[in-house]
């Protein structure tokens, strides 16, 4: 599956292990307690729906989902620091759940941090309603944080 954003020569494909480095320096740069290059290439080899955002020939972000007995669950989307709040993310979660609906998964589920108000609110507009909590799930810079449990329906 393939799509054109209205972002100007934005495109989706599939992630390849060639991708992975490019990746792997997103998720560094995005997050203070990166997925390690491992855990990355484990999702790719395992079979995960994994997706990229190219322009320009460069990744400017990634999307990990799991699918399988009827629901998909959102493992991680991330963008480019300096490309926050231009789309991309919200443009990359309609990707994957449409990838979702062509495999026949009835219900999305992600997890979130407790303190990620952007993302939540990306969430929420694309329908996604708390459905649960994981006490003590993300580590953080002191202890661990709690991860909010999201949900929508695909049908």
């Amino acid at each position: 599956m393939s799509a054109v954003l209205k972002h100007e020569g934005v495109q989706f494909r599939p992630m390849r292990e060639t991708d992975l480095t490019e990746i792997f320096a997103i998720e560094r740069s995005a997050y203070v307690h990166p997925w390690t290059e491992v855990l990355l290439g484990d999702c790719l080899r395992a079979g995960y729906n994994c997706w990229v955002q190219v322009q320009n020939g460069a990744i400017i972000a990634y999307g990990i989902m799991s699918i399988g007995a009827g629901e998909c669950h959102i493992l991680n989307i991330c963008v480019k620091p300096e490309l926050h709040n231009q789309g991309y993310g919200s443009a990359m979660l309609d990707h994957l759940l449409a990838v979702a609906r062509e495999y026949d998964a009835g219900i999305a589920f992600l997890e979130v941090r407790q303190s990620n108000h952007a993302a939540q609110k990306i969430y929420a507009r694309a329908g996604f309603n708390e459905v649960g909590m994981r006490s003590q799930y993300y580590p953080a810079l002191v202890g661990r944080e709690d991860a909010i449990i999201l949900a929508r329906s695909l049908v």
